[in-house]
This record gives structure tokens, C-alpha cells and sequence, in this order.
């Protein structure tokens, strides 16, 4: 008991224990996450006014639509893709970290700071996207110009001053009234408000559109990474072609190990008929594939694919039957979202699929800002505790003096790479080949892996180890 008690405090005073550095670290990346959302605003109104207005033809039937009004507008778009998924993101944060596998004797404060930093980095990712989304397309919008399906509704051209405003063409010697294609400028048009005629000659790509998909499509990401939404495959370390494989075995259930029975034979010997019957075990075999995995449950396919992503294809869609996009602009503003929102959660997010729905670990105070020649990552071995605590913890680890200080250097307790986990449990052994079960003494290591540095923890019984897979 007295060791359980100790774990616990120990966990605790790693949870408070935090780096100055690391912090200020994270909030010049949530400041330069809000630079480049602003700089899409600059582009949005500095550029208004030297916009690109590509010239057109008045015979080009693809921009003679009617001006219709947005049936999804820029608050609505904004209020689906930004306040939604922010809300939540924040929700799932604080209530469903750390997961049903935590140990419950982990202190709060640790569990906390788990949740916090769950939601912390599911903030970032989704400003990382949405800001990235944003700035890409308005800067794309002013340097390309193109014209909207209703600019000519909106231009209202001069079709008095036709040959005034050629720029291109056949040539003079055509009639304009005729159906040879004439190009002229922007110029013919009557529109007076410069910001009315910056948005007719603003189509491609589609900020609806790559909005939209980086806020939901980022939604979608995270809720099948916490909620364990997949489609189901083998491992790449899976062993599935095991000679003792029954994989065309009809049975539900696991080979279970059979007993043989020895008849005794009418010339044995008391001796020999004395050993009636053994028991053989039959464990060299691996289970069948279909065994290995199971697909999530169709509602959760629903929540977390079809409601995110098809709220952005609708909004999508809108673009076209409101005739103020073409096709080629919703695709390309779709794809500037997507892959805004993809990027953004891979970096900040394990893999939906190995993950088990966590996100990437914090910097540590080493390496908050620069890595530097001979380091392959922004990790380290002191986790999130203040310089002079662990100055002092590793002083007193090299002098023997503290066994709670070397559990705070070695990292017992405080994994953030997987559950969390503290006190006196049953601990878990992966191994490429598959988990396993490690029982330990009272002892404390660290364990070098070829990828970098893993912690092994062990708390008066068994314990943990974590490999690369």
C-alpha cells in the first residue's frame, strides 16, 4: 500500500510539474496558427482591390447564369465547419479521454492534463486546417480572376462600347453582332461597387467548398480515430500463413487444447497401466484471419463518416445549383480542404488505424524550439517537468538518493504515448508478433529501442513495455 500511495503522489507531481518553455512553445504555434489565418483575411481585402479579372467572352454561355442568393451563406459555412467541429472536439476531449483502460488509481491531476492535451492538440489541428484552407484559397481567388457562372448578371455590360473594350479575338473586321466570339475586359462592365465586381470575377477555387471540407472532413478524422472507426485489415506484422493456421475452420471459437487417453493394454504391467491418461496442449497454432479483426458499429460509420463529410458535400453541392461556382472550382476548393484537413490531423494525430486514438505526445522543454544536428525528433526523457525539477530529480538520481526521483526521470507513471496507467496493475507486453503479458519485480528501467527511447514502468508488480510496432 505504502508503494501504491507513493506511485500516486509521484504521478501527481509529474502532472503540476509543468515547462515554462514547453508552454510558450505551443502558444507561438497557436499565434502563428492565427498569422495565417489573418493573412487570409489581408488577402481577402488588401488584394480586393488589385484583383485579377480575367477578360471573358459575352457569347460564353457557362457565365450568362441568373444571380441567385447563397442557400448556405459564409456564417452558416462558418458556424458548420468551425464552431461545430471546435465544439465537438471539446466535448469528446473532456469526457471520453483517457479511455476506459485507465487505471483508477491515476491521480486526477494527471488524468486532466490528459484531457487537456487532448483538446489542446484537437484545436490546433483543426485551426491548423481551417487557417490553411483559408489563406490558400483567397490568395488563389485575386490571382486568378475567373468569372463566376452569373457574372454577366452581375457585370451588366456595356454592349454599346464593345470595340472600346476588346483585348482580343478575330479582329476588327467582324461584326459584333455577330456570333464570332469577342473577347473584351472587365472595363464594359457598368457595375459600380468594386467589391460587387471583385466577387463575380472570383469563382475558382471555391472557398465554401474548402472550407467546408477542412473543418469537417478534420471532424470526420477525429471522431473515427477516437471512436475507433475503420475499415478492417491485417497488421503488417501479422502472421496469417502459420502452417497450424485453421483458417477454413467452421468453428466460432478458439482450438481448445485436447486430451488423449492411453488404453491399457492386456499385457501392461501395473507400472504402466498405472498411467491411464495425459493431457497433450496444442498451442502452436495462431487463430484464423477472420479472427483478427472485426468492423465498428454501422451508427458510429454513420456519426462519424456520413454526417460529417456529407454536411460538406452538401454545402458543396449548394455552390453549384446556386450557380456560383463551376465544376471544376467546387472540386478544386474540395481538394485544397481536404488535404488541409488530412495533413493537419496527421500532425497532430497517430494513425486512425495503429493510434488507438490518441494524438502525438507534447514537445519536451529540450526541444520546444529547435531540434538541432543528431536528433531524428521533438521528444525527449524529461516530459513535461520544469528544467530545475529535473536538474534536481537527475541529481538526485545519480547520487542514489530519491527512488521517487528516478521514477520521475524514467517516466513511471506519466506515459502519454498510450493509456494512462498508475498504481498496482496488470501491465501489457507489445511485440511485433502480438501483445503479451510481462510480470516484473519492484524495479524501474528505461528501454532503448532502435527508434528511440521507450519507458518501461513497473510498480510493485507487473508492468509495461512499449516497442516500436
Amino acid at each position: 500500500m505504502a508503494s501504491n500511495s507513493q506511485a500516486a503522489k509521484t504521478l501527481g507531481a509529474g502532472a503540476v510539474r509543468l515547462s515554462k518553455r514547453i508552454i510558450l512553445s505551443y502558444i507561438l504555434d497557436w499565434i502563428l496558427i492565427l498569422f495565417i489565418a489573418g493573412l487570409g483575411g489581408i488577402f481577402n481585402k488588401a488584394l480586393s482591390k488589385r484583383a485579377n479579372k480575367r477578360p471573358f467572352y459575352l457569347q460564353d454561355p457557362s457565365i450568362t447564369y441568373p444571380y441567385l442568393p447563397d442557400t448556405v451563406t459564409v456564417a452558416q459555412a462558418g458556424c458548420v465547419a468551425l464552431l461545430l467541429p471546435a465544439l465537438i472536439t471539446m466535448i469528446i476531449s473532456l469526457t471520453v479521454i483517457p479511455g476506459p483502460t485507465a487505471s483508477k488509481s491515476t491521480p486526477k491531476a494527471l488524468i486532466w492534463r490528459r484531457k487537456f492535451w487532448e483538446w489542446n492538440t484537437a484545436w490546433m489541428g483543426l485551426g491548423f486546417a481551417l487557417a490553411s484552407a483559408f489563406m490558400i484559397t483567397e490568395g488563389l481567388k485575386d490571382l486568378a480572376g475567373k468569372p463566376r457562372p452569373h457574372m454577366l448578371a452581375v457585370c451588366n455590360p456595356d454592349l454599346t462600347a464593345i470595340n472600346r473594350y476588346r483585348v482580343g479575338g478575330l479582329g476588327q473586321s467582324f461584326d459584333v453582332t455577330g456570333a464570332t466570339p469577342i473577347r473584351v475586359s472587365a472595363d464594359i462592365c457598368r457595375e459600380t461597387n468594386p467589391q460587387v465586381l471583385r466577387e463575380a470575377f472570383a469563382s475558382w477555387p471555391s472557398g465554401h467548398s474548402s472550407f467546408s471540407f477542412a473543418g469537417l472532413l478534420y471532424l470526420s478524422l477525429f471522431l473515427c480515430a477516437k471512436f475507433a472507426v475503420g475499415i478492417p485489415y491485417f497488421m503488417p506484422n501479422q502472421q496469417t500463413a502459420h502452417a497450424n493456421t485453421y483458417e477454413y475452420d467452421s468453428s466460432l471459437r478458439h482450438r481448445q487444447p485436447h486430451r488423449t487417453t492411453d488404453r491399457t493394454s492386456p499385457l501392461s504391467t501395473s507400472s504402466t497401466s498405472s498411467r491411464t491418461q495425459h493431457e497433450e496442449s496444442s498451442d502452436d497454432f495462431t487463430p484464423p484471419p477472420r479472427n483478427s479483426t472485426a468492423a465498428p458499429p454501422i451508427y458510429l460509420v454513420l456519426i462519424a463518416v456520413f454526417l460529417p463529410v456529407g454536411g460538406a458535400i452538401y454545402i458543396c453541392v449548394s455552390r453549384w445549383f446556386d450557380y456560383h461556382h463551376h465544376g471544376i472550382d467546387i472540386l478544386s476548393g474540395a481538394f485544397i480542404g481536404a488535404t488541409s484537413a488530412y495533413l493537419s490531423f496527421r500532425y497532430y494525430h497517430m494513425p486512425i488505424r495503429r493510434g488507438s486514438g490518441w494524438s502525438w505526445g507534447a514537445r519536451t522543454r529540450g526541444r520546444a524550439f529547435w531540434v538541432g544536428v543528431g536528433r531524428d525528433g521533438y521528444v525527449g526523457e524529461e516530459g513535461w517537468i520544469a528544467k530545475k525539477a529535473a536538474e534536481r530529480d537527475m541529481a538526485d538520481v545519480e547520487s542514489g538518493r530519491s527512488t521517487a526521483a528516478i521514477k520521475r526521470v524514467t517516466g513511471t507513471g506519466t506515459e502519454d504515448r498510450g493509456d494512462v496507467e498508475g498504481g498496482n496493475g496488470a501491465g501489457r507486453l507489445d511485440t511485433p508478433n502480438g501483445p503479451g503479458q510481462l510480470d516484473t519485480s519492484s524495479t524501474v528501467g528505461t528501454f532503448d529501442a532502435s527508434q528511440g527511447v521507450r519507458r518501461f514502468d513497473a510498480s510493485n508488480g507487473a508492468g509495461r513495455l512499449d516497442t516500436p510496432h
